[in-house]
């Protein structure tokens, strides 16, 4: 493909190095420091003038240093004349502050800022043209920008991996841990020709689970919990608990496992409840699943790679992500 430069950050190299690979292309030279008082600096080691300029960041790690990164990266790029630049951003940032929560016992509107609007405005300001992200909290964060956005969704490898991986499939239930993501499940299960179920959560504070109660007949099937997060991993071994002793099996599936309260987690996911958990690779997983055998990645590079190509070749992105066969 000519005229493409594919540029990485430093929050997660290996799925960078993967989506090039797939796509036959050299990451470009940039090199990222810091300066003494912790100001980042970024120098872009070729040119990219008329280039169609790809810049692969995840939000995890350091996060708002990663954030900032990005941003001096697409304008660094942009001010240096490159026809086009796509921000890839496997996991959004900020992505759960999504609007404004009631707080409290008394049903109140908080001062909370709604971080996610903030983070669009910081990457169009920056100079992107163009947003490549996957499976967002929220699909409305879309009307955030007001610049091209692509979200793609991990479903087509999900759905390969629970035929591959789980012989009683067609026995299986899904089921969502909250009304929020009930399109997620029902998308799923309607794919597999299968039924699904709803718990529904409370929660006191953030972070911790307070109730859950199952709403569908989930007895004597496989149970396949599907989230798009995992913090703590307290919702995951919460229902865990909750099905067990109504299904025969359970297995966890969520986009990414976040890196907040890790150890705490990965001690929960040891409990027998739990057979499995399955994550993309939308951040670093490897030291995870070092510690936790039950976590188990599907490799994404191979949808953020032809995302790029039909980008970069004027070809629908939403179609192909949209029509993917069984």
């Amino acid at each position: 493909m000519p005229n493409i430069v594919l540029f990485s950050g430093s929050s997660h190299h290996d799925l960078s190095q993967r989506v090039a690979d797939r796509l036959g292309l050299e990451l470009g030279k940039v090199v990222t420091k810091k300066f003494s008082n912790q100001e980042t600096s970024v120098e872009i080691g070729e040119s990219v003038r008329g280039e169609d300029v790809y810049i692969i960041q995840s939000g995890c790690g350091e996060i708002n240093d990663n954030l900032m990164e990005l941003l001096i990266m697409i304008n660094a790029c942009k001010i240096a004349s490159s026809s086009r630049v796509t921000a890839v951003i496997p996991c959004f940032p900020y992505a759960r502050q999504d609007k404004k929560d009631k707080k409290g016992s008394v049903e109140r509107w908080s001062r909370a800022p709604i971080s996610a609007k903030l983070v669009a405005n910081m990457l169009s300001v920056a100079g992107a043209d163009h947003i490549i992200t996957m499976d967002l909290h929220a699909s409305q964060i879309q009307g955030f920008f007001d610049i091209p956005v692509d979200n793609l969704y991990a479903e087509p490898a999900v759905l390969q991996w629970i035929k591959e991986n789980i012989p009683e499939w067609r026995n299986c239930i899904i089921v969502s841990p909250d009304a929020g993501g009930a399109k997620r499940v029902t998308s799923i299960a309607d794919r597999l020709n299968v039924e699904f179920a709803l718990i529904h959560k409370e929660r006191k504070k953030a972070n911790e689970v307070d109730r859950m109660v199952l709403v569908g007949d989930v007895k004597d099937r496989v149970a396949i919990l599907v989230d798009d997060m995992a913090d703590t991993c307290g919702t995951i071994c919460h229902a865990a608990d909750n099905l067990f002793s109504l299904s025969t099996r359970f297995v966890g599936f969520c986009s990414v496992v976040m890196p907040s309260g890790f150890l705490p987690a990965v001690l929960l996911l040891e409990v027998e409840l739990v057979n499995a958990v399955v994550v993309t690779n939308t951040i670093p997983q490897e030291e995870k699943m070092k510690h936790c055998p039950k976590i188990q990645f599907i490799d994404i590079s191979m949808i953020l790679a032809e995302a790029i190509r039909r980008t970069h070749n004027g070809e629908s992105v939403s179609y192909l992500f949209s029509h993917v066969p069984l």
